[in-house]
């Protein structure tokens, strides 16, 4: 059944985020959200006021709704219209072990490399430094200035 058959009172069951997704499948073409809330708040009959107080609301049930893709021209379409179709291959899955075990041995060599626990060569430890200029002011000396 089509959308503009349905009566006000059935529409008004559904959830906006699936009466967007009857519409995108009725035109069978990627909207904006804006095309798309202004559709549902004429089918619904509701007042024009409802678009500007609820289209960041509806702009989010998209974006968390899974049966929804937003494309790259800012349109949304039904996830099902757009497939991944990389494909893996035997030699692909090698790739990726070798590379997974190569950076697991780096991982191991950097940190025997960065281990200065016992070593006063610590480029990173420069307390002494900070130290040498610290000057103690007591309290006296603060109130004869």
């Amino acid at each position: 059944m089509t959308l503009s058959k349905m009566k006000k009172e059935d529409l008004e069951l559904l959830s906006n985020k699936d009466i967007t997704y009857m519409i995108i499948e009725e035109e069978k073409k990627p909207l904006n959200t804006a095309d798309l809330f202004k559709k549902i708040i004429k089918l619904l009959e509701l007042p024009e006021s409802t678009f500007e107080n609820k289209i960041a609301d509806y702009y989010g049930q998209l974006a968390t709704d899974k049966r929804f893709i937003l494309l790259q021209d800012g349109t949304w379409d039904l996830k099902e219209h757009h497939t991944s179709k990389k494909l893996i291959t035997e030699e692909d899955d090698e790739d990726d072990e070798e590379e997974i075990e190569e950076n697991e041995d780096n991982m191991s060599e950097d940190t025997e490399e960065d281990d200065y626990s016992d070593n006063d060569d610590n480029p990173y430890d420069d307390s002494e430094d900070d130290l040498k200029d610290l000057v103690i002011i007591d309290d006296e000396d603060l109130d004869n200035e």
